[in-house]
């Protein structure tokens, strides 16, 4: 499914989907700097209105390959910093794991979505990168915040943009 063409208050907890079109990766400390730049009123080097963030620190990349593995990160620990994220313009996120409920009232509120992806399979998913790019904070190495173009890259939504979470409907099973 392009990204461009993605109606995302349309997709529903426990929907699956093969994403095509641009993500970017960005995990803890991009997390970190990103939220204080905004609380000093300052502009962000990525504007995220739109964008769906991929909590991935890729590998090195291998030759003849656009990246090296890169599975999903625990979402949980940039729970601090999406609320503020999600009201100026973040999308989307993927990652593993459950979202607090600060997180998901956010993502209800903002209309946002939290997709899953298959955790210990970051080399199978760097198949579906095909092309990846530095493009701020180079120095934080793999955690730097990369721009990927994917096809076919494999989601679960775990919390819609209703609020519904896919953790809490196995719970209630």
């Amino acid at each position: 499914m392009e990204l461009s063409k993605l109606n995302l208050q349309k997709l529903k907890v426990g929907d699956i989907i093969f994403l095509d079109g641009t993500i970017y990766t960005a995990r803890d400390q991009a997390h970190k700097r990103m939220a204080e730049t905004i609380k000093k009123g300052k502009r962000l080097p990525l504007d995220l209105n739109g964008k769906i963030i991929y909590y991935c620190g890729p590998t090195p990349t291998p030759k003849g390959r656009a990246i090296g593995s890169c599975g999903p990160t625990t979402s949980s620990r940039m729970d601090a910093f999406t609320p503020l994220l999600l009201k100026k313009g973040l999308r989307g996120m993927i990652g593993k794991g459950r979202r607090s409920a600060e997180v998901r009232k956010a993502i209800k509120k903002y209309r946002g979505i939290y997709f899953l992806t298959y955790a210990g399979c970051g080399a199978l998913l760097s198949k579906y990168v095909k092309k990846a790019k530095t493009i701020t904070y180079k120095d934080l190495g793999p955690e730097a915040v990369y721009k990927l173009e994917v096809k076919n890259f494999p989601l679960i939504v775990c919390i819609d943009s209703k609020g519904r979470d896919l953790y809490k409907n196995l719970e209630n099973r």
